[in-house]
């Protein structure tokens, strides 16, 4: 019921725009959508969708014609570690779905694991790591979103990655590859805590991405994932972490990042 209400709300407000691209975009790098912002609609506004409140985050939908693809995007997301719910976090890519969305493009800004990485570098995701403990699908099942036991074989779909390193290819941008971590946050991690991601296979760590890709892959999209790396993580440079040290490797990442978005929109 709250579904249908948010999927009507925005429907009337963007006289049925029905995008086929979703594009979740994190901290710092919310500028790309400023670019194509035919329709704006604040989260706030937006029955049962709630309210993004990290620096950073714009906290609104943007609907606009990119390359002839109509995608929708999220200026800032939901995260766990803001006290949200679980189901509050993914609730947008549920509202993508019922929307038509086909295709679901996360990014984020990460802390760097592998030493090969420094700030500013854009990783694709390969895989993930579920860290947070929590996992988005657990309760009853919504038949009409996904099934009660998905495959999680591979979230991260090889011909979208194909697609995105094409792109970063034609456009000279390096794109490195690895496997993201989630953990609730919002503090940064450990020395210790570093070490033991490093040990258990991951590229890069963050506090989001996990369970949206999660659900975007239950319901049946596509789904593309692109970090942007801030900052090495705790303990390995030894300097303290903030913020603002990862809003302005964003900043330093904006234009081959925009650019990379654009090229893979166009190719999606």
């Amino acid at each position: 019921m709250q579904l249908q209400e948010t999927v009507d709300y925005i429907n009337e407000k963007t006289n049925n725009f029905q995008p086929e691209i979703a594009l979740v975009l994190g901290s710092g790098l919310g500028d790309f959508a400023d670019d194509f912002s035919d329709i704006i609609i604040k989260y706030e506004d937006i029955p049962h969708f709630g309210k993004s409140t990290v620096k950073g985050h714009k906290g609104q939908l943007v609907f606009a014609n990119i390359a002839g693809k109509k995608v929708v995007m999220m200026q800032g997301r939901f995260h766990y570690y803001e006290g949200n719910p679980i189901d509050k976090v993914v609730y947008p890519v549920k509202v993508f779905k019922k929307l038509g969305v086909k295709t679901f493009i996360v990014t984020n800004a990460a802390g760097g694991i592998n030493r090969e990485f420094e700030a500013s570098d854009l990783m694709l995701i390969t895989d993930h790591i579920n860290f947070m403990h929590v996992n988005p699908l657990i309760g009853p099942n919504d038949d009409d979103l996904g099934p009660r036991f998905p495959d999680m074989t591979e979230v991260y779909k090889k011909e979208l990655q194909d697609v995105a390193l094409a792109a970063a290819k034609k456009l000279g941008v390096t794109l490195k590859k690895g496997v993201y971590m989630a953990l609730t946050g919002p503090n940064y991690e450990t020395p210790s805590e570093t070490k033991m991601v490093k040990l258990l296979g991951a590229d890069a760590v963050g506090m989001s991405t996990v369970p949206e890709a999660m659900v975007a892959n239950y319901c049946g999209m596509k789904v593309l994932g692109i970090s942007c790396i801030s900052n090495a993580a705790a303990g390995i440079t030894g300097e303290v972490l903030s913020h603002q040290e990862v809003i302005e490797a964003a900043n330093a990442a904006k234009s081959k990042f925009k650019s990379l978005l654009l090229e893979i929109v166009k190719n999606v």
